[in-house]
């Protein structure tokens, strides 16, 4: 009798998967948002211009001449040397034709529009004795030689435009002291002194008589 062996087939084993090691995701970083940014860039805009707005109609308060120079090529050494040069009653403010336009809009001092070209600095006198306000400028033009490149470009006083080529008539205003002297002598004098200074242009006497009555009011106060 044959005794037959049965091939008994195991079943392959599968190999074993490579081990492998998986990285950590990494972490995602949320990117800022272009139009985020861009808003509170605006934001930021807007509010100093509104400042700067701000700051303008804040000097026209008790302002008596409103004057714009041209600073383009000025250094910052030079603009600030001119503002250590002005009086105390005066004061210098750089800032864009658009935003000052936009602060003396329905105010006397929109006569002062057909200037509003270029880089300009502008000028806030808050005294009657405009040469005196106006005198460090024409220093410096004449120290840096600078009277044909960086000149006044127009000024508003008493409610009226004065180009460049009518400065002279700013710079030549009698001050306080000079009319007070100029009207005293003319009541002390003969009747013709006082016909003589009435005869005067109307900004002369005007002044005169301001100042006439500017004293009447502090003896009163005095007394």
């Amino acid at each position: 009798m044959e005794t037959s062996f049965l091939r008994t087939t195991l079943p392959t084993a599968k190999p074993l998967p490579a081990f492998q090691t998986i990285a950590p995701a990494a972490s995602v970083r949320p990117r800022p948002c272009p139009l985020r940014r861009s808003t509170i860039r605006a934001a930021i805009t807007r509010g100093r211009k509104e400042d700067t707005v701000a700051a303008v109609r804040e000097q026209l308060e008790g302002c008596y001449l409103l004057a714009g120079i041209r600073y383009e090529g000025l250094t910052v050494k030079q603009l600030q040397g001119i503002r250590d040069a002005l009086p105390e009653t005066c004061r210098l403010l750089v800032a864009k034709n658009t935003l000052v336009g936009k602060a003396i809009e329905g105010t006397p001092w929109e006569a002062l529009k057909p200037c509003m070209k270029g880089m300009n600095a502008w000028l806030f006198v808050h005294t009657e004795e405009v040469p005196v306000a106006l005198k460090p400028y024409r220093a410096f033009q004449k120290e840096e030689r600078l009277e044909e490149t960086n000149d006044f470009v127009g000024a508003v006083f008493e409610g009226k435009f004065y180009a460049p080529g009518d400065f002279k008539a700013l710079e030549t205003m009698p001050s306080r002291a000079e009319v007070y002297a100029k009207l005293l002598g003319a009541l002390q004098g003969p009747a013709t002194s006082v016909v003589t200074t009435l005869q005067a242009p109307a900004r002369d006497v005007v002044a005169v008589l301001s100042a006439y009555v500017r004293k009447l009011e502090q003896e009163a106060s005095a007394a």
